[in-house]
């Protein structure tokens, strides 16, 4: 290291999402590539936002998660690690973090998305969104990337650990053939001519789950697939819902493991949306709680920046 005294800088990457309902109309032209948004879609994501808070809350778990892995990783003593969070398509957009960590002079930049499936549609984003920066900004601190961190065995506890606690919310005598119903943000089909690895490692994920959950009886599908008219991955999440009613069933609990912290498409395509038309089945869903900022999730972030700095120092 050239200078010991110089931080090293986690630069810790979300999506984001709108902190006002005035601002869900711009926040959208982002998502959008500027391109305008129809007035009735505006307002039916506005209500979804007003149904769920009136703002996305992942903005402010993801500044808790930077915090409390700030302390986790400088708990040794020193303040060699400073963490930062950039987002996407909202404040403080990538770039702005991006000058303010510049200003901190550090000696590496290592960027974490928040996100451990990784996509060339979702986390590959995150990194262009950093070359821009960096392009931009004439930033010279080297720059290193955490790959997919898809079943680290800490991600996996944390999740078997809701799950366990989430079948609680049913009678004992049914717990054990609860449907548990794992869900990933759909993508649209082409990457899997892309040969992206989104696919795979959201079935790694789902695989390394129900190895720990034993004889849990288990599903997938998509969730939260895009407007656009192109075909998008699926299964659907309704179409597993129709299919478990068919069976026979009466309860299922969703199991979000694409997503780490509660967003609308946790608090309302799940919690609202998604439970009406289970309810409309003759269905009781409930869902397991997101990981957001607590210790599991700190402890594997940590675990991850340990394992990926050690490698990057034996590679460079």
């Amino acid at each position: 290291m050239s200078d010991s005294k110089k931080p090293t800088a986690v630069l810790l990457m979300a999506m984001g999402g709108p902190d006002s309902l005035e601002n869900v109309e711009p926040f959208l032209l982002d998502v959008r590539g500027g391109r305008p948004t129809p007035p009735e879609l505006v307002e039916e994501i506005r209500e979804r936002y007003r149904a769920t808070g009136g703002k996305s809350p992942a903005v402010g778990i993801s500044k808790d998660v930077a915090k409390k892995l700030e302390q986790r990783l400088n708990e040794a003593g020193g303040d060699r690690y400073r963490v930062y969070v950039g987002l996407r398509h909202w404040h403080p957009f990538i770039k702005e973090t991006y000058a303010d960590l510049l200003v901190d002079g550090p000696q590496q930049i290592i960027g974490l998305c928040l996100a451990p499936q990784q996509s060339s549609l979702s986390t590959g984003a995150y990194r262009k969104k950093v070359e821009e920066a960096q392009a931009a900004l004439q930033g010279d601190a080297p720059v290193s990337y955490v790959g997919s961190w898809h079943r680290h065995p800490g991600l996996i506890a944390g999740i078997v650990e809701n799950i366990r606690q989430a079948l609680l919310k049913f009678p004992a005598d049914v717990r054990a053939t609860v449907p548990v119903l794992f869900t990933a943000h759909s993508l649209p089909e082409r990457i899997v001519a892309m040969k992206d690895p989104y696919p795979d490692e959201v079935k790694g994920t789902v695989d390394a789950v129900k190895a720990l959950l034993g004889t849990q009886p288990t599903r997938f599908a998509y969730q939260s697939q895009g407007r656009s008219s192109e075909p998008w991955l699926g299964p659907t999440v309704e179409s597993a819902v129709d299919e478990l009613a068919r069976e026979g069933h009466r309860q299922v609990l969703v199991a979000p493991i694409g997503f780490l912290c509660d967003h609308v498409e946790t608090l309302y395509d799940i919690d609202i949306e998604l439970k009406q038309y289970a309810a409309g089945r003759g269905l009781q869903l409930e869902r397991i709680a997101m990981l957001n900022d607590s210790p599991a999730l700190i402890d594997t972030l940590a675990s991850v920046l340990k394992a990926h700095e050690s490698s990057h120092c034996s590679i460079s």
